[in-house]
């Protein structure tokens, strides 16, 4: 069966990236090894950057008005939280909105603009050969000009590219236990001491996430989780019986971290996990997937159609891959603190949560890195606002951002700034006066 592109996994990176080739157009086919979605949520926000960009899409409302505001978050467990209220952002917050549902309203807009679902297709093989890719799934083989991997850490995309996957192996394991509570704590219930972190999250239908590191239960060959376990590492840690009954999910992840070679292989390009994985330490590894989607796609939809050379394509590499070595690095940072449970790390983190509650703007430094506020696309020799994020403040006061004419790329970035130029042809974008 033939199409223009196929997207290898419909979790929400996959989904988003087929809506914004629908959205040009494009014709896009998404298979999916998985026969039903995935019902656990396993992300469970959704920072500012993200939401700007879903914003751009007017996609942002289904998520505000089911999700819930949270004004400070954690930067690895410390006890002082940052003050997301500060930044200059339309949402000066986290949202915490679970991934399956995320899913499932990306899955929507997906179909509506006429993507193409397949569950139960499991790819087998990916071969690309001149201008054409063949992906083989049981029993049968698609084709079509490009392919997205999004289909995980263990993507058999990129695996099938020869795309390398450096990094290190996981040395820490957390838990994850989604359950029910007798005695609930209160929203934003958490701790860190010399017995090991404790987050806790509500989760819609009275269900809470129970999740953090247990020093005692580091056995990289226990990979299971009972709920035996999982109680007393919660009473331990906390000092707390919270009367945990009923799990629906329960699980323990490590700390690997990785990052591709490259996002871009020929006619493969990857995105989400299948691109990086890391300790999902402040919740920022969806958000780094989907703005991977928001960058890739357009890109593609204008290789696709003919209005842009597929050097175009390079440009997604070299913008997002430093900017997931930089969220591997300051997970990396936040695992560590998160584990500093001996006397010499319980005196770094009361130190470094001093600093932050004292200095303001550390906090807004580090809330805006989780935040991706702080995002860049810099060009050598040009002016210094092509490559950032646009203010919507100055959008909203009508002012040009730069003398001329400016060029707002479709993912909300400038991206190119001059006088007396026609608008290019290739990009598929427009000037803003």
């Amino acid at each position: 069966m033939n199409t223009e592109v196929i997207i290898v996994g419909a979790g929400p990176v996959g989904l988003l990236v087929a809506a914004e080739l629908r959205l040009a157009g494009v014709d896009v086919v998404v298979l999916e090894r998985l026969a039903e979605p995935n019902p656990h949520p396993k992300a469970l926000g959704l920072h500012a950057r993200t939401l700007e960009q879903l914003a751009m899409r007017g996609l942002a409302e289904p998520f505000l008005s089911g999700g819930v505001k949270v004004p400070a978050w954690h930067f690895g467990f410390l006890e002082q939280r940052l003050d997301l209220t500060r930044m200059d952002t339309p949402f000066p917050f986290m949202l915490a909105f679970p991934q399956h549902r995320t899913e499932a309203l990306l899955a929507g807009r997906a179909l509506e603009l006429g993507a193409r679902i397949v569950r139960g297709a499991a790819v087998t093989g990916v071969i690309q050969s001149g201008d054409r890719v063949r992906v083989d799934t049981d029993g049968q083989s698609w084709e079509a000009g490009w392919v997205v991997g999004a289909d995980g850490a263990g993507s058999t995309v990129r695996k099938a590219a020869g795309i390398g996957f450096p990094g290190t192996d996981a040395d820490t394991f957390a838990y994850l236990g989604d359950v029910h509570a007798d005695a609930p704590p209160a929203p934003g219930y958490g701790m860190q001491n010399e017995r090991g972190a404790l987050i806790v999250a509500h989760l819609p239908g009275g269900l809470l996430r129970f999740t953090g590191f247990d020093p005692l239960r580091q056995d990289p060959a226990n990979r299971e989780l009972t709920m035996e376990e999982l109680g007393e590492t919660v009473e331990r840690i906390s000092g707390v019986e919270f009367g945990l009954r009923d799990p629906e999910w329960l699980t323990r992840f490590g700390n690997a971290t990785r990052v591709a070679a490259d996002f871009r292989r020929g006619r493969v390009l990857l995105a989400g996990d299948s691109a990086h994985m890391h300790f999902p330490a402040g919740g920022v590894g969806l958000n780094l997937g989907l703005q991977d989607a928001m960058n890739l796609g357009w890109k593609l939809a204008a290789v696709v159609q003919g209005r842009a050379a597929d050097t175009l394509l390079d440009t997604y590499s070299a913008e997002r891959r430093p900017w997931a070595a930089d969220v591997a690095e300051h997970t990396l940072a936040q695992t560590a603190l998160i584990t500093a449970t001996n006397p010499t790390g319980q005196a770094l983190r009361a130190l470094l949560s001093g600093l932050v509650r004292t200095l303001p703007d550390l906090s807004l430094v580090l809330a805006r890195r989780l935040s991706a506020l702080d995002v860049h696309y810099p060009a050598p020799g040009a002016h210094p606002l092509v490559g950032t994020r646009v203010a919507d403040a100055l959008l909203l006061e009508g002012k040009p951002l730069v003398s001329g004419r400016t060029l707002i790329r479709p993912d909300g970035y400038v991206w190119w700034a001059t006088e007396g130029e026609d608008n290019p042809p290739d990009l598929g974008v427009t000037f803003r006066d």
